[in-house]
C-alpha cells in the first residue's frame, strides 16, 4: 500500500493529496527518504524528500535548506534547490522538500551548462557571499545551524576568519568530541595550540580573505552527474551541504582527505582559483582545514580518526608553533 503524503508537505508545496503520492527513494545514514510524484499545471512533477524524527532532524533540514539555496543562489544548476522544510502533521516529526536530482540521467543529447565540476566550484568560491542582515559588511558565518554529518555547527557570524575556524570549528567540534567520549588531555592541548597559534600564523598571513559560500562537505560521494527538477541537461552535480561563509581553501580539505578528485579537475581549478599567497604554505593551510573533518569523524566515530587528527596537529604544531 502506497503511504499518505503528509499534509504539511503537501500544503507546503501547495500540491493536491489526490495526484501525488511518495514512495521510498536511496538511502541517508541520517534520515528517511522519499520520491515524490505530482501533477503540476497538468505536467508530471517529482520532488526528493526527507524526513527525521525530533530537534536534530529539525536543525538538520533548516541548515540544508538554507545551504542547498545559498549554493543554488549563487551558481545555477550546480544543486537542487531546497523548496520548504518544516514541522509534519505526524507528531515530532520534519521534512524538506527539494528538487528531483536524477543521477541515473546518461543523456549525450544534452549536456547542459557544459560546465566542469572545476568550473563550477571556482565560480562558487569566487563569488561573493551575501552580506548577512543587520551587518554592513561581509561576515564569516552562516545565517542558521548546519550539520556535517550528525555534528550541529555554530555559525554564528565573525569578522575574522581565523577566529571563526578556531572558534566555531575546532574548539566547537573538540567540545563535541568530549561530549561523545569524555575527556581527552591531549588531544584538547593539541587543539589549544593549534587554535591558539598554529591558526592565527597559518590563517592570519593570508591577506584580503574574502567570504565565499562553501558546500562544507564536498567529499567524492557529495558530487556527481545528474539532472536537476527533470529539466536541461545532464549537469555536474553536488548534494547534501554543510554551507559556510569562508574562506575558499576551507572546502579543499575534506577533499583532500577522502580523495576522489583527479589530477585533471586539480589543475583545471588552480588555474581558475590560484593558490592565495604565501602559495608555498597551501598545503599546511589545506591540511590545518583537513584537521577539522578529521576531529569530526572521530567526535561522531570514534577510532582511528583521532589518529589522523593528532598526526596533523603535531606536525603543525612543530612547523608553526614550536
Amino acid at each position: 500500500m502506497t503511504p499518505a503524503v503528509d499534509g504539511a508537505i503537501l500544503e507546503a508545496l501547495g500540491l493536491d493529496a489526490n495526484d501525488t503520492n511518495i514512495t521510498s527513494h536511496g538511502g541517508s545514514g541520517f534520515a528517511s527518504t522519499f520520491k515524490l510524484s505530482t501533477t503540476v499545471d497538468g505536467k508530471p512533477k517529482q520532488y526528493f524528500v526527507k524526513t527525521g524524527s525530533g530537534a536534530d532532524a529539525e536543525t538538520m533540514f533548516k541548515g540544508e535548506h538554507a545551504s542547498l539555496n545559498a549554493i543554488a543562489d549563487a551558481v545555477p544548476n550546480f544543486c537542487p534547490r531546497s523548496h520548504a522544510h518544516g514541522a509534519m502533521q505526524s507528531g515530532n516529526k520534519y521534512f524538506m522538500a527539494t528538487d528531483f536530482l536524477d543521477l541515473g540521467t546518461s543523456s549525450t543529447a544534452d549536456k547542459g551548462s557544459g560546465l566542469s565540476l572545476a568550473a563550477k566550484l571556482a565560480r562558487l568560491h569566487t563569488t561573493p557571499a551575501p552580506i548577512p542582515d543587520g551587518h554592513g559588511q561581509p561576515m564569516f558565518g552562516f545565517p542558521v545551524a548546519t550539520c556535517c554529518g550528525e555534528t550541529v555547527q555554530d555559525n554564528t557570524w565573525k569578522s575574522s576568519w581565523a577566529d571563526f575556524y578556531a572558534d566555531n570549528r575546532l574548539r566547537g567540534i573538540l567540545k563535541a568530541s568530549v561530549r561523545n567520549h569524555g575527556s581527552d588531555a591531549e588531544l584538547a592541548a593539541a587543539v589549544d595550540k593549534v587554535a591558539g597559534k598554529v591558526v592565527p600564523r597559518l590563517i592570519g598571513r593570508v591577506e584580503n580573505i574574502r567570504p565565499v559560500v562553501i558546500h562544507g562537505d564536498l567529499w567524492s560521494g557529495n558530487h556527481a552527474r545528474g539532472q536537476i527538477a527533470g529539466r536541461g541537461g545532464t549537469e555536474e552535480v553536488v548534494y547534501d551541504p554543510s554551507a559556510v561563509y569562508g574562506h575558499s581553501e576551507y572546502e579543499l580539505g575534506i577533499m583532500k582527505m577522502f580523495g576522489g578528485f583527479g589530477s585533471g579537475f586539480w589543475t583545471e581549478y588552480n588555474k581558475l582559483v590560484p593558490k592565495a599567497e604565501p602559495c608555498e604554505e597551501w598545503e599546511d593551510r589545506v591540511a590545518l582545514y583537513e584537521l577539522y573533518h578529521h576531529l569530526n569523524h572521530f567526535a561522531m566515530f570514534g577510532g582511528g580518526y583521532r589518529g589522523g587528527a593528532m598526526s596533523i596537529m603535531k606536525r603543525l604544531i612543530s612547523k608553526y608553533a614550536g
